[in-house]
């Protein structure tokens, strides 16, 4: 299993899900290559709650990138994406959006996703 233990050019430390706020700062980090997982929330969503230790154990434990949106903060973010539902992940590979799965998913589900895309 990949570790991602590492702090980017950017100072930011990949080992924890990064808050993004608004359209450039995603651009930044899906620009800078690799794989990465977008998790589209919103606080009052019960499933996205669920799906929060899932989160920061892939981004503890895989090479991927993980982003997290709030929805209700960022909605032309959220718009542009086409996200109509609470939790919407979208999967960017080398500056392109390769997969999209809506609703809690199960952690093997999502790792195997990332694994497809990082091997």
């Amino acid at each position: 299993m990949a570790t991602n233990s590492s702090v980017d050019a950017n100072g930011m430390n990949r080992d924890e899900p990064v808050h993004v706020n608004g359209q450039e700062a995603l651009d930044g980090i899906v620009a800078d290559g690799g794989v990465v997982l977008v998790d589209f929330h919103a606080e009052w969503c019960g499933p996205c709650k669920m799906l929060e230790p899932v989160v920061k154990t892939l981004a503890a434990e895989t090479d991927a990138t993980v982003a997290k949106v709030d929805v209700d903060e960022n909605q032309a973010l959220a718009s542009a994406y086409g996200v109509r539902g609470v939790p919407t992940l979208v999967l960017f590979a080398d500056g392109e959006q390769v997969e999209e799965v809506v609703g809690a998913q199960p952690e093997d589900q999502l790792r195997a996703l990332i694994d497809r895309h990082t091997a």
